[in-house]
């Protein structure tokens, strides 16, 4: 969201889900929609029966490729590159928006000049995506009155992840893609309220809606709400933490419904760095890999045990009710912070998450006019200022938070990690479409459907190593080392893999890198060197 926050002024999916269906072009970079957000993704292959033409920007081959227009197979970590070869063709083609880049955004001259290396040649140089597939892209883009931009992790977890986001945000302001209905950047969000969590304020430099810990204003306000003193400096951010645990800066750790020990990059240095605290509190619905380092566990309750609200990704607000009482000792989040809070000497006491609910509106401006009752029904989309406001279904239109949108020349930066002769494949990692996260693997009917990892490895590699689908294979990287079964498919081109990083059997983050991008600190999954070794 911080390339977002920097180009537009605020960090959100600009329009709607429902407008999908009605887009003329979808440019779908770095999302494995069908498999990650499947309800998405078959309202893209519905635009697509309907008409709409697909530019898909992935290295593998995803089920969205079968429906495409365009496909351009890039190479991993090279997006900044490939938009800066997009946005070149536009502007050498005279295909932008005037009349949208003087009256709404600044910084178009310096974009210019950086572009003005990035021509198609060169950027397939880099990509591996042929000259001429990009400038058929690029004209495509620009010249559709209704085109979206769709993109996930695999455009964030880069350590230019920040960089290629506010390059998405280039392309559609230089084009007029963007403050309108059926056009906008959108991005479609890692995890189930995510969105949420990050309008209430858990960043380390905001308070809920965005408002910064620096400001004295809000600040007080928030101060005057909480009855406390609140710090000015903003709070540091997970690869820090995990350092500072590594270096016995940081003494203790709470953990809520999180497995950093499993899912962060890295987990040999993740798990020293856990095991160095003097004290961690896991809150969870299972004994994760990260609760066996606990000193205490907490039971939380799952979402269909406890009252709320979920924000969508299309910053949809809906009401989550209780389907069952909580198991055992498990209790919904909120009641264990109050009492630990009150136990720590600063008293919390609310009767229900409505009542929390009413807060979070008060203090928001952005939900300042939802309640409980005007979320029955299908919820309100933020912002939503007031009790009459019936919630807003796309974005800037007319302006952007920040005034005008900031148009800046970015240079394209390799990855953190490039491969050599001792790892000469590239490893990406992603999701599959039967699991999510790591907590689905304790559901016996997903379970079913793929109980074991694999590793999908191009033909021309499995030759190479002698290896069939089914085979193991000892996957290496400057980190660590794992085991882990193989597919032989052409959904990878030569001297690319792919694993998932939902097993702890084949803990895929012990060979991952972390690298981060330097704003947002989010880390480079998406591409780490590797070699394989055939076991036995």
């Amino acid at each position: 969201m911080a390339g977002l926050a920097i180009a537009f002024g605020s960090g959100a999916m600009t329009n709607s889900i429902a407008e999908i269906e009605h887009n003329d072009v979808l440019l779908i970079i770095g999302s494995n929609t069908t498999e990650a957000h499947p309800v998405i993704g078959q309202k893209m292959k519905q635009a697509a029966r309907r008409g709409a033409k697909l530019i898909v920007v992935d290295p593998r081959r995803i089920e969205l490729v079968e429906h495409a227009y365009l496909w351009l197979p890039i190479r991993p970590g090279t997006n900044v590159a490939l938009i800066n070869g997009l946005i070149h063709v536009i502007i050498k083609e005279g295909l932008v928006d005037r009349k949208f880049i003087e009256e709404r955004t600044e910084g178009f001259a310096n974009l210019a000049a950086v572009v003005e290396n990035y021509p198609p040649e060169r950027v397939e140089e880099i990509t591996g995506v042929p000259a001429e597939k990009i400038r058929a892209a690029a004209r495509l883009y620009a010249t559709t009155e209704r085109a979206g931009i769709y993109y996930t992790l695999g455009i964030t977890e880069h350590t230019s992840g920040t960089d290629n986001v506010m390059n998405l945000a280039n392309l559609a302001m230089i084009t007029g893609h963007v403050g309108k209905e059926f056009s906008g950047v959108n991005p479609l969000r890692g995890q189930n309220n995510v969105q949420g969590a990050c309008d209430m304020g858990a960043l380390p430099d905001v308070f809920p809606g965005y408002q910064k810990v620096a400001d004295p204003t809000v600040r007080e306000r928030f101060a005057a709400a909480w009855n406390c003193q609140l710090d000015a400096v903003p709070g540091l951010r997970i690869p820090e933490m995990i350092d500072l645990a590594a270096e016995g800066y940081i003494k203790a750790m709470y953990v809520m419904g999180e497995d950093p020990a499993l899912t962060d990059p890295d987990i040999t240095h993740v798990r020293k760095a856990l095991a160095n605290l003097e004290f961690l509190v896991v809150q969870d619905l299972f004994i994760s890999e990260t609760a066996k380092f606990a000193d205490v566990v907490l039971p939380g309750a799952s979402f269909l045990e406890k009252d709320g609200t979920f924000t969508s990704t299309e910053r949809r607000v809906q009401r989550v009710r209780r389907a069952l009482k909580p198991r055992g000792d498990s209790r919904p989040d909120w009641q264990i912070i109050c009492d630990l809070a009150t136990r720590m000497g600063y008293p919390m006491h609310y009767d229900s998450p409505e009542q929390i609910f009413a807060e979070m509106a008060g203090l928001t401006p952005s939900y300042a006019g939802m309640s409980y009752a005007r979320l029955e029904g299908d919820g309100l989309q933020w912002p939503c200022p007031a009790p009459d406001h019936p919630g807003t279904k796309f974005l800037h239109a007319g302006s952007f938070p920040r005034g005008k949108g900031l148009l800046q020349g970015i240079e394209y930066r390799p990855p953190a990690e490039l491969t050599d002769e001792d790892y000469p494949i590239l490893m990406t990692t992603g999701r599959m479409l039967y699991h999510y996260g790591v907590t689905t693997r304790h559901s016996p009917s997903l379970e079913s459907f793929r109980p074991e990892e694999y590793a999908e490895i191009n033909p021309v590699q499995a030759a190479k190593l002698g290896v069939q689908t089914g085979d193991k294979v000892t996957v290496v990287s400057r980190r660590g080392r794992l085991v882990t079964k193989v597919k032989v498919t052409d959904r990878v081109p030569p001297g690319i893999m792919f694993m998932t990083y939902h097993y702890k059997e084949s803990p895929v983050n012990i060979l991952t890198n972390a690298a981060f991008d330097p704003i947002a600190k989010t880390a480079e999954y998406k591409v780490t060197a590797v070699r394989l070794e055939p076991v036995g």
